[in-house]
């Protein structure tokens, strides 16, 4: 059984330390790795981030983690992930990582993903050119992840992860104002994940939304916005099967 644990939007600041490492030092009782979906910081600055850092320091769990909209406010995406990183946490933009959970090759994709709507009432590359480039930068974060979970595949990954900040399915969207459905998502997202194969799909950045979805091809999507599980963190349990998404998937939280 791989035990999970996961959140995003935790949006912390130079007020906010210390108040989610008692509840991240019980991981190693309950979870296998932590996975961080974005939103860490409220403004994307370096002196943030930090405060982020000292939070996952030191845990006994890896911890993995994607950027979201928030950590680029403040336009120096490299300097807080370069933060992240000098903590030990492995942060992933169009990329994949394994982690050996006794024996069990568990594989992680990530990208913070972007906007765009879904199937049926999505933007296009038509028009100006700031048109093509908004769906042209999601589709990039789609090839990213549908490359990176491919790339997992072929290292033999007995369960693979996709994680974003942005939606890939409008299910973890209920709740929120349907107008601004096309800012939270995309089912660029979804496509690539479903193409390539995954387990799991973890996501944050949709505050009123809600926690369980589905992609179209089945694979199982948990929104973990903190004001969505409304606890330090989410776990999740995945048995490996025989068959890509064939493992059972429980939740329970802490």
């Amino acid at each position: 059984m791989i035990r999970i644990a996961a959140v995003g939007d935790i949006h912390m600041g130079p007020d906010s330390g210390g108040v989610l490492r008692p509840a991240f030092e019980t991981l190693p009782d309950c979870a296998d790795l932590l996975l961080l979906a974005g939103d860490l910081t409220r403004h994307g600055t370096p002196e943030e981030m930090s405060v982020v850092a000292e939070e996952v320091t030191g845990l006994r769990v890896p911890v993995i983690a994607v950027l979201g909209n928030h950590d680029h406010q403040d336009e120096r995406p490299e300097e807080v992930t370069a933060v992240l990183r000098d903590a030990g946490v492995t942060v992933l933009e169009g990329e994949g990582t394994v982690v050996d959970v006794d024996g069990t090759g568990v594989g992680v994709a990530g990208t913070k993903g972007f906007g765009g709507g879904f199937a049926g009432r999505s933007g296009g590359e038509f028009g100006e050119p700031v048109m093509k480039e908004f769906i042209r930068y999601t589709r990039r974060c789609a090839d990213g992840l549908r490359a990176s979970l491919e790339e997992l595949d072929r290292r033999g990954c007995a369960v693979r992860i996709a994680l974003t900040h942005f939606s890939p399915v409008p299910d973890t969207l209920a709740g929120e104002p349907l107008e601004i459905y096309p800012f939270l998502g995309s089912y660029l997202l979804a496509e690539a994940v479903d193409e390539a194969g995954a387990d799991l799909a973890v996501h944050g950045h949709a505050h009123a939304g809600t926690e369980h979805g589905l992609t179209s091809g089945g694979v199982r999507v948990r929104n973990v916005a903190q004001p969505v599980i409304r606890r330090a963190f989410a776990v999740y349990h995945l048995e490996p099967g025989p068959e890509r998404g064939a493992g059972a998937l429980a939740g329970a939280s802490r």
